[in-house]
């Protein structure tokens, strides 16, 4: 699942992020609802992803859970096993009006990925990866921007937008974690058309053998084309928030071009090695988003 596009430093993460949560960039007043939401997805993606439970016990954990956001809704106190989660959470739905159903939207998408996982399932086509990233990703980005008080269609589209593409640029940085779990992002429609099938990807996975062939260097190319693509068709978002919350978000696009550039770096071979940011990469960001104007969509122009 793709970090949460808008940090604040009220709980530190202990999982690696592209993108921290809880900056000082987002004002005070909206940390709390940050954090929230971000420890509601986070503990969520963890009920989904750590440990050693079986599917049928991580589908049970993710059904209680959704019954726990459905009576944090109705202000309902939250159970003893993640009050945690639902204390600080209830208390934003109360101050903020958060939509019940984005929150409800990133838990179907959590069960989509352990059902797929379970049966070995993946995607047709970048239409129905699309929509899985509806559910899992854009929901963060709505959220964001109701409490920015933001919700004309533009700004939701460039919103969906980014956050898709931050999805996408996951799954192509987390390949050689992915598909080690059996989990496979990439549509069948793309391997086809780079005569690739799902059963060829376990011959150059980490430790295989075999390097990544041209074919499948290729295909990643084209992944990582699209996410830029994307992510390029969001970025006049930044110049729409006010203040803090454009420049948040300024950091968060360039970190996601950042991670293409080190896939591109590497060759496009991500089957082999993982790419992240580090501290190191911090000036160059700085110096992008500085950079970042109106009249400059392409980031692909910037020295890398």
């Amino acid at each position: 699942m793709p970090s949460t596009p808008c940090p604040a430093a009220a709980a530190a993460p202990t999982h690696y992020e592209n993108f921290p949560v809880a900056s000082w960039l987002c004002p005070p007043r909206l940390r709390p609802p940050i954090a929230a939401i971000y420890a509601f997805a986070r503990t969520a993606d963890d009920i989904a992803d750590e440990g050693e439970a079986d599917a049928d016990r991580r589908l049970a954990d993710l059904r209680a859970f959704r019954a726990e956001l459905a009576a944090a809704a109705r202000a309902a106190a939250p159970s003893p096993r993640w009050p945690q989660v639902f204390g600080p959470l209830s208390q934003a739905m109360r101050d903020f009006a958060l939509p019940e159903a984005l929150l409800a939207d990133l838990l179907s998408a959590f069960v989509q990925d352990i059902e797929k996982t379970r049966d070995a399932g993946g995607y047709a086509d970048r239409a129905e990866l699309l929509h899985y990233c509806r559910r899992s990703a854009n929901p963060i980005g709505r959220l964001l921007l109701h409490l920015y008080g933001v919700d004309d269609a533009q700004a939701l589209a460039r919103s969906d937008a980014i956050c898709s593409a931050l999805q996408l640029i996951n799954f192509w940085q987390d390949l050689s974690v992915d598909l080690p779990r059996g989990r496979c992002y990439l549509p069948a429609a793309e391997l086809a058309s780079h005569g690739l099938a799902a059963e060829d990807l376990r011959g150059f996975m980490p430790l295989a053998p075999a390097a990544p062939p041209p074919s499948a260097i290729g295909l990643v190319a084209a992944q990582v084309a699209w996410a830029r693509e994307l992510m390029n068709e969001g970025t006049p978002l930044v110049h729409r928030l006010p203040g803090r919350a454009g420049w948040e978000l300024r950091f968060v696009v360039q970190g996601g071009l950042r991670i293409l550039d080190k896939i591109e770096a590497l060759g496009f071979d991500s089957w082999s090695q993982r790419p992240t940011l580090g501290k190191a990469d911090a000036p160059r960001l700085a110096w992008r988003a500085l950079r970042m104007r109106r009249q400059s969509p392409a980031m692909k122009s910037f020295p890398r």
